[in-house]
């Protein structure tokens, strides 16, 4: 196994990678044409290769046998709107941890989380922000685990339909009094 930052030559997959994992985790709960209209505007070759020319913005692989099996994209310098106050100064947004059906539960996702956070703490963010379904417990559990709590209520819009997410953040640093 192998984690590495993203290149444009992994678009193809990467965008391939990106829309499966979407699909298979929340496909069943969108219209297609909801799902059709997100994955063309999120998880497209375009937008992939746009994040990994930013360098605001990291992406990171994993390969298993050649074959990417989880990916990463952070934003740093970048949070969420409705947090409410205090606002970190200057978060880090996980915007994507994804991974196949044959790479859960072997430590990648975690693998990845260390290495968001440590690239986080590098570049000087306070905090790393993430949006995660309210129904996806699996998920809130994972990131409880890394010290996230929940801090706010928001939405997360897929084509048409808005569904009900919760701002989770992780401080990377204490606050100032």
């Amino acid at each position: 196994m192998q984690m590495r930052p993203a290149t444009i030559a992994d678009v193809p997959e990467l965008a391939a990678v990106g829309r499966a994992t979407f699909t298979d985790a929340f496909g069943h709960l969108y219209s297609p044409a909801d799902l059709a209209s997100f994955l063309a505007q999120w998880r497209s070759p375009e937008r992939i290769a746009a994040n990994i020319r930013d360098p605001a913005t990291g992406v990171t692989v994993v390969e298993d046998g050649g074959e990417i099996v989880a990916y990463c994209t952070t934003v740093y310098g970048k949070g969420f709107d409705e947090r409410p106050d205090p606002k970190p100064v200057r978060p880090a947004y996980l915007a994507q941890l994804y991974c196949t059906p044959t790479a859960t539960g072997r430590g990648i996702g975690a693998a990845l989380m260390d290495d968001v956070v440590a690239e986080a703490q590098r570049r000087g963010c306070d905090a790393i922000q993430l949006s995660v379904f309210s129904g996806n417990q699996g998920a809130q559990r994972f990131y409880a685990r890394y010290g996230f709590v929940k801090v706010a209520d928001i939405h997360f819009q897929v084509g048409e339909q808005l569904d009900e997410e919760y701002l989770f953040e992780k401080q990377l640093r204490e606050k100032s009094a």
